[in-house]
């Protein structure tokens, strides 16, 4: 079992950056898939970006590509996703999740673990 905890949310003006980092517990977390998904208000939780077990391989939603960037270390046992050229349709909580089956998937229903939130808010 694994448990997921989100930093790094915040305020920020559109055009601007965040980082968020999602620390994870336990000594397999090499084994786990992660995902950052979000959440805006109204509407559904989808998936933002996802990256491989041993973090070489990505994957991102067409609304982000090129502005965002998912990595990991696995060492420290976290994820981190750096968020660039920031936008008002941004804004939403941010959720980190751990899939323990698959190599990368980006399916929802495959992630088993997930954290808490964090909230980011672009202003225009």
């Amino acid at each position: 079992q694994v448990q997921l905890v989100e930093s790094g949310g915040g305020l920020v003006q559109a055009g601007g950056s965040l980082r968020l980092s999602c620390a994870a517990s336990g000594r397999t977390f090499s084994s786990y898939a992660m995902g950052w998904f979000r959440q805006a208000p109204g509407k559904k939780r989808e998936l933002v970006a996802a990256i491989s077990r041993s973090g070489g391989s990505t994957y991102y939603a067409d609304s982000v590509k090129g502005r965002f960037t998912f990595s990991r270390d696995n060492a420290k046992n976290t994820v981190a996703l750096q968020m660039n050229s920031l936008k008002p349709e941004d804004t939403a909580v941010y959720y980190c999740a751990a899939d323990q089956m698959h190599w990368l998937t980006k399916d929802e229903g495959n992630y088993d673990y997930w954290g808490q939130g964090t909230q980011v808010t672009v202003s225009s």
